[in-house]
């Protein structure tokens, strides 16, 4: 119990009054970043980089899709003793990598 001239117990305090305590400057990083017109082109630059890489990634998962797709149509051949299929499909492989 409190004594008359004391303030009552706070509440418990929330996750987002922890994190407050725990990294007070977090909060004033990210508004800062994109503050005035340096830091807005800053921020352009970086989404223009962000969305470059995304291209490229995009690009590496089809290529892997596609050699994916060579080597389930290699391994069925060759699981089917075919050897003139399997060589087809390299042939047409090597072909696709000379584009």
């Amino acid at each position: 119990m409190n004594a008359p001239d004391e303030r009552p117990d706070p509440a418990p305090a929330g996750p987002v009054d922890r994190l407050r305590r725990l990294a007070p400057g977090l909060r004033s990083r990210p508004a800062a970043a994109g503050e005035g017109p340096d830091g807005l082109e800053a921020l352009r630059a970086r989404v223009a980089d962000l969305e470059e890489e995304v291209g490229e990634l995009r690009r590496l998962n089809l290529r892997l899709a596609e050699l994916t797709d060579v080597v389930q149509e290699l391994l069925l051949p060759l699981a089917s003793s075919d050897p003139a299929r399997a060589q087809e499909v390299l042939d047409r492989y090597s072909a696709e990598l000379g584009r």
